[in-house]
């Protein structure tokens, strides 16, 4: 395991670059915008369906 953890550290230190300022920066609009985007969809999806249950149980009790 502290094998691992080490060759983890070293790879980080040795072999990963982080994308310019720019770029980081566009992706975290698009992320944001498509968690926005993402969050409605469901937000939808679960009222509708809230309210298609309220109809059904509604006529069986009526």
């Amino acid at each position: 395991m502290l094998t691992y953890i080490k060759e983890s550290i070293d790879e980080l230190k040795n072999n990963v670059t982080l994308p310019p300022r720019e770029e980081s920066t566009n992706l975290m609009v698009v992320v944001a915008v498509f968690s926005i985007i993402f969050a409605l969809a469901t937000w939808g999806v679960d009222t509708l369906l809230g309210e298609l249950i309220l109809l059904y149980f509604n006529s069986i009790i009526n």
